[in-house]
């Protein structure tokens, strides 16, 4: 059989998994995602088999540090996929709920009710947690999906796909809610994103290439973003101890991430008294640091271009600009970002207020690092992505991104006149 006429089978099968989930009980659903992490954790070792392998050959290919490092998947990476699992399961259910009744002149009741999308196309590189919290997500939402992992996490996606098959099946539903490509043909991207009669959303995660790719290829609608520039301003109003708590975090808990700080702002007032330490600390840590021509003046650091502040690093490398003010901050992320996630660190509640008005970002925060922009972080569980576009779903995309909305109509036997 060929890629299309494989991906042929995979999309029927996924709509028809997506009729008789749509119609599940919250219960149902529910167990299905209990049964999931209650097979995951019984079948650790095998998960971590198929992992080394990937990572073998990983490094074999010559894989970037930062991909092996979201290839990888640890104890503590595998525990977050079952207290996802269980916090989706403990979410309440989007599905059927009903909003915005109101009675019109006529006598009929007007309202809307949460409906899910239907079938999920997800294009996703390295990460094999995302297998996981993309199909708790669509499970709780009342999707199907169709996961297309990378090449490099083929062994370590196949060995949760089983998982989540076991959990299904202990459910009552179908295994072909959840389907993992088996393939890594690359003409199944392409068949994916063109299937237009079985898939009803695509969404990628990885680099800025696939994205771009998706999104100029595919015949379906994309929820995406294409990569995370993302900014911490320290303001003249900042306190000391939390900018460089802050600071720091933003950009060394994790270097291969879409939230990690690749760009500091630092007024213009406390450039001296912030940013000595805070380059004594990110140079003990081992982070390359460019800066504007004051911050080189400073720091004694390499000159920043204005590609710099178009880029994201993925790595130990920080761009740094020294600004005037708040206004010059909030020009340049408008400018440069990506509209991912930016924050300030300010004691000053009127100008925390104008940044988070200001800033054109999906995620706008005060007083905490960027590292927080992630749908585990705020609550949601998990996510399936982050959006920077406006239309349907911006910011970490959960439960109820993964939804739309339908009129529905009561009436006793009203008629139009």
């Amino acid at each position: 059989m060929d890629v299309s006429q494989y991906m042929q089978q995979l999309g029927e099968a996924a709509r028809r998994a997506a009729t008789q989930l749509s119609v599940a009980s919250t219960g149902i659903k529910n167990q299905a995602l209990i049964a999931t992490a209650e097979a995951i954790n019984a079948a650790r070792p095998a998960l971590q088999a198929a992992n080394a392998e990937d990572l073998s050959a990983g490094r074999e290919k010559g894989l970037e540090p930062a991909m092996l490092d979201r290839l990888e998947l640890t104890d503590a990476r595998i525990d977050a996929m079952i207290e996802g699992l269980h916090q989706v399961a403990a979410l309440p259910d989007p599905i059927g709920a009903i909003t915005d009744m109101n009675y019109r002149p006529s006598g009929i009741q007007v309202g809307k009710m949460r409906v899910p999308l239907g079938v999920i196309g997800i294009i996703y590189e390295s990460r094999p947690n995302v297998t996981i919290e993309a199909a708790s997500l669509c499970i709780k939402s009342g999707n199907a999906v169709i996961l297309r992992g990378g090449s490099e996490a083929l062994r370590s996606n196949q060995a949760l796909a089983v998982c989540v098959r076991e959990g299904l099946g202990k459910a009552g539903l179908p295994e072909t809610v959840v389907q993992v490509v088996e393939t890594a043909d690359r003409a199944a991207v392409g068949a994916l994103i063109t299937a237009t009669e079985h898939v009803d959303v695509i969404v990628p995660r990885g680099g800025k290439g696939l994205i771009e790719r998706i999104s100029r290829e595919s015949r379906i609608p994309v929820i995406k973003h294409l990569d995370g520039i993302c900014h911490v301003y320290l303001d003249d109003d900042a306190d000391a101890v939390k900018a460089q708590a802050i600071a720091i975090n933003a950009k060394t808990h994790r270097y291969g991430v879409c939230n990690a700080m690749e760009t500091l702002l630092v007024a213009q007032s406390r450039a001296v008294e912030l940013l000595l330490p805070l380059a004594e600390a990110f140079q003990d840590i081992g982070v390359e640091l460019r800066g504007c021509e004051q911050t080189q003046a400073l720091l004694g650091c390499t000159f920043a271009t204005d590609d710099d502040w178009q880029t994201e690093y993925l790595a130990p490398v920080l761009s740094i600009r020294i600004v005037n003010d708040m206004d010059e901050a909030i020009e340049h992320i408008n400018r440069y970002g990506s509209h991912h996630t930016d924050s300030i660190v300010t004691e000053n509640y009127s100008k925390a207020r104008r940044f988070l008005t200001a800033v054109d970002s999906a995620s706008v925060i005060v007083n905490a690092s960027t590292r927080f922009a992630d749908g585990f972080e705020y609550g949601l569980g998990a996510e399936i992505g982050i959006s920077t576009d406006k239309i349907h779903a911006r910011g970490p995309v959960g439960l109820e991104g993964l939804t739309s909305q339908k009129y529905i109509v009561f009436g006793d036997g009203h008629i139009r006149e």
